[in-house]
């Protein structure tokens, strides 16, 4: 009996491992998606999910492999996402960086002000 719960304990360990993370909570840092999010928001990512132009994304850009970005995908080209943040005036994004790779989709805010994210805001830039 007691190698039976063991070989349980092992198979459940092994499954556990093998599945994907696909579900992660994420920090704002910084104004560039201001005003749909603020420095602080946490927001919750779905990794693998099909991405779409207009979602909040979670990038990150060949050139700054170390760093994980914010933004809003515009429109799939060769090499990723065309990105920007929401704030034309305070965000480093496709326009400096070039395309970005989604890593995941932003699904909804958890706090301060849990709910779906906005549609992007309108540019007058």
């Amino acid at each position: 009996m007691a190698r039976a719960r063991q070989d349980a304990r092992l198979v459940t360990e092994t499954a556990i491992e093998e599945v994907p993370v696909r579900w992660r909570r994420v920090a704002v840092r910084g104004p560039s998606m201001s005003p749909t999010l603020a420095d602080g928001d946490v927001v919750l990512v779905s990794f693998g999910a099909t991405v779409r132009p207009g979602e909040v994304v979670l990038v990150r850009w060949p050139a700054r492999p170390g760093q994980l970005s914010v933004k809003r995908a515009e429109r799939p080209v060769d090499d990723g996402w065309w990105v920007r943040g929401d704030n034309p005036f305070g965000s480093t994004d496709s326009r400096t960086l070039g395309p970005a790779a989604v890593l995941a989709v932003a699904r909804a805010r958890l706090w301060p002000r849990p709910g779906r994210l906005p549609a992007a805001p309108s540019r007058h830039v």
